[in-house]
């Protein structure tokens, strides 16, 4: 979601606008502190200065505003001291100020959404009032006798406040999903880090606000904002699941522990400390048997030197396989899969095509795969014969 942040630009001075494409915001101040209020309209993270009045004798002021669509403002002393407006053409809005602050104390009509937005407003600063409270309460328990049972009441207290609030919110957003003031709802924050809708199931209530003001306000860059924010926060949550997955997940580990040729248990794992080749193929693939007469080369050259070939055969046929073994004479560790049916090694190792490949080095870690004829040979010699290579 985004900050909102103050950087006021100035524009011109609207004046001599019809009713059709303008509205007004009239109104007095009982108690007025400085001598003009200024009117700026909040475009996503910015202000953009509209126009300044200055307050008659008895604290009356008027504004005149040109417009074309409904839209934020906010009218005040400063950009600390304000009330937020939702105003469109058309639209006469009457403000009575009763306190010292603009953004105290105040009354509105002639909008649905400003009274709306008032509410919203005033329900979060009582809120905020109580939470503060309840925090200088907490604080001032620390060492006291009996702390902990009334810290525990003071801590449901706490939440029930926040639930509160993130109720009344998400029950204003499902009445007025059209409304303006409902993208109000969704921005509310309780403080710099939290917001009113803080649990990640409230991304629902984004897009519907989204979705319904979208059809609504096509042109408006609050609500393009919106339908930004919610992407952005979509992708994040699909990113946070897929980390929580995998965090969660079991631990994969990719060592093969499968039965040789000869009915003995052998796992890749127990060969660390050489330069180990794992191959995948089949007695029916032509390519294999092409490969394991280069492979069979390889391994004279090597085999003294540390390098070993771990084949694991994937044919349904168990007879088959060790046919072929004892006729091409396979000379290095030649294993098949437990399950044929099942095939957890190709699955684990995603073996698409024969032959496929992985090159191990000495301490256990993948180096290359895919290597065949020239490329394998290549990289071989690299490793055995360079100095340091191994």
């Amino acid at each position: 979601m985004k900050k909102i942040l103050i950087i006021v630009i100035p524009a011109l001075l609207l004046s001599g606008c019809s009713s059709k494409d303008s509205f007004t915001v009239t109104g007095h101040i009982s108690n007025p502190r400085q001598k003009s209020l200024v009117l700026n309209k909040v475009d996503v993270d910015r202000l953009i200065f509209i126009d300044s009045a200055k307050l008659g004798t008895n604290g009356s002021f008027k504004f005149r505003v040109k417009a074309t669509d409904t839209d934020f403002y906010q009218i005040g002393y400063s950009d600390t001291d304000f009330i937020t407006l939702i105003a469109g053409p058309g639209e006469k809005i009457r403000l009575t100020f009763k306190g010292l602050n603009t953004s105290g104390d105040y009354e509105v009509s002639g909008s649905k959404e400003s009274e709306d937005v008032r509410v919203l407003d005033l329900r979060l600063a009582a809120g905020k009032v109580k939470l503060d409270s309840l925090r200088t309460l907490y604080v001032n328990l620390e060492g006291t006798e009996g702390s902990e049972a009334e810290r525990s009441r003071l801590e449901e207290e706490f939440t029930d406040v926040l639930q509160d609030l993130r109720k009344k919110n998400i029950e204003y957003i499902v009445t007025n999903p059209s409304s303006m003031a409902s993208l109000k709802a969704v921005y509310q924050r309780i403080d710099e880090n939290t917001y009113v809708l803080y649990d990640h199931r409230d991304l629902q209530y984004l897009k519907i606000v989204s979705d319904s003001l979208g059809r609504h306000y096509p042109r408006s860059r609050n609500v393009k904002a919106l339908a930004e924010d919610l992407k952005k926060e979509m992708n994040e949550m699909v990113a946070r699941q897929i980390r929580n997955i995998a965090s969660n997940a079991p631990e994969t580990v990719l060592n093969p522990n499968l039965l040789d040729v000869n009915g003995n248990r052998i796992a890749l794992s127990s060969l660390r400390g050489k330069i180990v080749l794992l191959t995948f193929w089949s007695v029916d693939s032509r390519e294999c048997l092409s490969e394991n007469i280069q492979l069979k080369e390889f391994y004279k050259n090597y085999r003294n030197k540390g390098f070993e070939i771990y084949q694991i055969n994937v044919d349904q046929n168990e007879e088959r396989w060790k046919q072929a073994v004892s006729f091409e004479e396979l000379p290095w560790i030649s294993t098949r899969e437990d399950d044929p049916q099942v095939l957890e090694n190709v699955r684990l190792f995603n073996v698409q095509v024969l032959p496929t490949n992985y090159l191990f080095g000495r301490d256990g870690s993948i180096i290359a795969t895919n290597l065949h004829g020239r490329s394998l040979q290549i990289k071989l010699n690299q490793l055995f014969n360079n100095p340091g290579g191994n």
